[in-house]
């Protein structure tokens, strides 16, 4: 028995969300450790479907205890929206079985407007953030500013740091030409929700000791992806965390040797929102069929995903930062049906042949990807849950994706429903 990391090996919007339900069932505690509500989750169970954000994904499985760790930025009114729409779903939430970091750092309207100013100064240039202040609220925690969770217990104490920390925006709104932030409207804002989030409020990482020390499963679940890792993504079209398995014990307060079995989730295609280079982006016919089927909105911004094909070289890399022991693939049923398939390779850059993504910006966005192509299969594969019922030329597709990057193909996801999945490797085995 292990506990298992799940952190995706693309540019997110892999299927975390359905893979963590579907591990979480033989989980004892769920865990955040980075993003905040950038994050997006959709789950379908039984025909309902939920939308997360912040609330790990096996919050929706009774009996199980869903903790967000010290790693995440938390917004409060976005945390107890989600929480009002979940329990109006049927789901029960209380802190029975939800705990959050009394150290996760707050984000605030302020954060948000930075956000959203800053990338209208960029135009062209642009992130493509989502506009929700994580990456200000991170820059926060690292100059030292920010307010964490556990300031909003001493409420004047609170309301002295939103402040500070208010004051210090404005300078940059009003070099940009914009009005001021009312720090008075943020702390009457924080007030209002403060005796609905105290009660949720702990300390992460004892909890998790204890967990780990009466012999409890733990699923750590990542957001967004490998690719988009600050420090290892393709910067700076990236995210503001690191999203790689290392991060799950700092931003939950655990030790690395606690952590065993680090799943990779893994697309049998590849997507990617907001600005970025994409070496297998495929802007004709083909990308625009895989978008239609696989429904490629993301769930957060609504944004058209841009589509294209599997990059081997991309996720083989992913793998070897991140550590990844086995991969789960997603969403191999939008595949059914075409007449053939690439992946992949390697990439060309100014006449020399590559077998790593390059780290400079500028080399990125001229890669060349080097395909190689397959015969696609007749029939489908949507709703298998053995080897037996994939086509045999599907079945081949996934053994050279395994060859090709290196991992070990896990388990195969043929459609958003909890069950239809097929298990090759139980993580939780090791």
């Amino acid at each position: 028995m292990t506990n298992v990391v799940v952190i995706g090996s693309q540019w997110g919007d892999e299927g975390k969300g359905k893979i963590v339900d579907w591990l979480s069932e033989r989980a004892d505690v769920i865990v955040r450790f980075q993003g905040g509500h950038n994050a997006g989750h959709t789950l379908v169970i039984d025909g309902v479907e939920f939308k997360l954000s912040l609330l790990p994904s096996g919050i929706v499985r009774p009996g199980k205890m869903s903790v967000i760790g010290n790693g995440v930025v938390i917004d409060p009114t976005a945390l107890i929206r989600e929480i009002d729409q979940i329990t109006s779903q049927g789901v029960e939430v209380s802190p029975k079985n939800l705990l959050v970091s009394l150290s996760a750092v707050m984000i605030l309207p302020v954060h948000q407007r930075v956000d959203q100013v800053r990338e209208a100064i960029a135009a062209k240039g642009k992130i493509g953030t989502t506009g929700r202040g994580i990456g200000p609220a991170y820059e926060d925690k690292v100059a030292r500013r920010a307010l964490r969770m556990a300031d909003i217990i001493d409420a004047d104490a609170m309301a002295e740091k939103i402040q500070h920390l208010v004051a210090h925006h404005n300078i940059f709104l009003k070099g940009a030409g914009e009005p001021s932030m009312d720090a008075d409207e943020m702390i009457a804002g924080v007030m209002a929700l403060r005796d609905r989030i105290i009660p949720y409020l702990g300390e992460a990482w004892a909890i998790l000791d204890e967990s780990r020390r009466q012999g409890q499963r733990i699923l750590y679940e990542g957001a967004q992806g490998v690719m988009l890792d600050i420090d290892h993504g393709t910067y700076p079209y990236v995210t503001s965390s690191n999203t790689v398995a290392g991060q799950a014990s700092t931003g939950a307060g655990v030790g690395m040797t606690t952590i065993g079995y680090v799943l990779g989730i893994t697309k049998a295609y590849t997507t990617r929102v907001g600005s970025g280079p994409f070496p297998t982006e495929d802007e004709g016919e083909a990308g625009q069929t895989l978008g239609e089927r696989g429904h490629e909105f993301g769930t957060v911004t609504g944004r058209k995903r841009r589509c294209g094909w599997f990059d081997a070289v991309m996720v083989r890399q992913a793998g070897k930062i991140a550590g990844i022991t086995g991969m789960a693939l997603t969403k191999l049923d939008v595949l059914d049906g075409m007449d053939e398939i690439k992946i992949c390779t390697g990439y060309r850059l100014d006449g020399k042949t590559l077998d790593r993504f390059p780290v400079a910006t500028i080399d990125q966005e001229r890669l060349e990807p080097i395909y190689e192509v397959m015969p696609g299969w007749e029939g489908t594969t949507y709703g298998a849950r053995s080897w037996a019922d994939l086509p045999p030329q599907a079945i081949k597709y996934i053994k050279r994706l395994e060859e090709l990057t290196g991992i070990a193909v896990a388990s195969v996801s043929t459609s958003p429903e909890r069950n239809d999945t097929i298990l090759v490797h139980d993580p939780f085995e090791g």
